[in-house]
């Protein structure tokens, strides 16, 4: 599979008063989604759904994922509850993001415009099944820091 240098996407502006999403720097992997009304997280596990202002249509072939921005995580504790979130080449409706407070003191404020996730589109195969009585190569067994700190 060859990725190209770029791909085009078809976005909707669902509020004219919100920038389109974009990235900080021009290398950047990740475009900055931000929040398209206020939500307060509150401490201690509050969670929220953020609608972004945008709908995109990522073509066939593609995924959108989000992501945490890793400010809001170190500095006040908010992440992405299912993260990465996943936007499939089918949906179009509204982006939004499920967030997660995670300080145990703190509420956290989401403002209007405030950047909450990012999203980094990628090449995603079809994939078919090959069933098999079993697989090559060692078992590694366990998972989950199986080899060790």
């Amino acid at each position: 599979m060859t990725i190209p240098a770029s791909i085009e996407i078809e976005i909707v502006r669902l509020d004219a008063e919100l920038a389109l999403p974009r990235r900080a720097r021009d290398d950047d992997a990740g475009i900055d989604l931000v929040a398209r009304e206020r939500v307060v997280l509150t401490a201690g596990g509050g969670r929220g759904v953020v609608p972004t202002g945008v709908a995109i249509a990522i073509p066939p072939g593609y995924g959108g994922f989000l992501l945490p921005r890793s400010g809001l995580a170190l500095r006040h504790g908010v992440t992405l509850v299912n993260a990465p979130g996943l936007v499939d080449a089918g949906y179009r409706d509204e982006i939004k993001v499920a967030l997660f407070n995670t300080d145990p003191v703190a509420d956290y404020v989401i403002e209007r415009g405030d950047r909450i996730a990012q999203l980094v589109v990628l090449p995603v195969p079809k994939i078919s099944w090959n069933e098999v009585a079993a697989l090559d190569g060692d078992n590694r067994g366990g998972g989950f820091g199986h080899t060790g700190r």
